[in-house]
């Protein structure tokens, strides 16, 4: 692929938005900078929307997606979402598992003719929604081995992480500040290079260390 005509779609939640960060960076932002101080210049759209459950983002994405190809390049999808399912409202989780999985199954299916890469949902100061949002990680993680679809499991690894952790708990219980997204977006840093490598191909320019903390 021509570097020149890389564009990606970033599709998902309040975290693909990165709400929360005073840099406005977030860690999908942090990845378009990454890649284009490597020389590898290409254009990124944040599709995500505070409050998305994966039911909501399947509604709305192919339109939006859509509204953002052209004939000349081809367009990269990143999804990410989860969280939101796992909320409770009146005692119950906004989406149920199966359904959670039966919507990342449809949206795979939606941008089969595109490169995909799937994230799984980071870790919340809940303990209670974070069993829900552990199970529907290895859930997620499982449907997309089984379709080789490349997944970054991030939640297990920011839940224990002391920075994610204080920041989610000084905010609102769920969105971290700049330093949280560094740590999520280190964690998606080598497996996005390996994909990108893949769509470049031969000779492509390998961007450099990973930490932004």
């Amino acid at each position: 692929m021509d570097d020149a005509g890389m564009q990606l779609c970033f599709v998902g939640d309040s975290f693909v938005a990165g709400i929360g960060d005073e840099t406005a960076l977030g860690w999908t932002g942090r990845l378009a900078v990454r890649t284009s101080a490597a020389g590898n210049p290409i254009t990124a759209y944040n599709l995500g929307i505070r409050r998305n459950t994966s039911a909501n983002i399947l509604a709305r994405c192919r339109g939006e997606v859509d509204a953002r190809r052209s004939a000349d390049r081809q367009t990269l999808i990143v999804l990410s979402m989860g969280v939101n399912d796992t909320t409770l409202v009146d005692g119950r989780v906004r989406v149920p598992l199966e359904d959670s999985c039966t919507n990342l199954e449809q949206l795979l299916d939606l941008f089969a003719g595109d490169p995909v890469l799937v994230v799984g949902p980071p870790a919340v100061a809940d303990d209670a929604q974070n069993v829900q949002i552990r199970e529907l990680t290895e859930r997620y993680q499982s449907l997309c081995r089984g379709r080789g679809i490349p997944f970054v499991p991030v939640f297990h690894a920011l839940e224990v992480d002391p920075v994610w952790r204080r920041q989610v708990l000084e905010g609102d219980g769920a969105h971290p500040r700049s330093e949280g997204y560094a740590a999520l977006y280190e964690l998606v840093a080598p497996v996005w290079d390996r994909w990108l490598d893949v769509q470049r191909g031969p000779g492509a320019v390998a961007p450099g260390p990973t930490s932004t903390r």
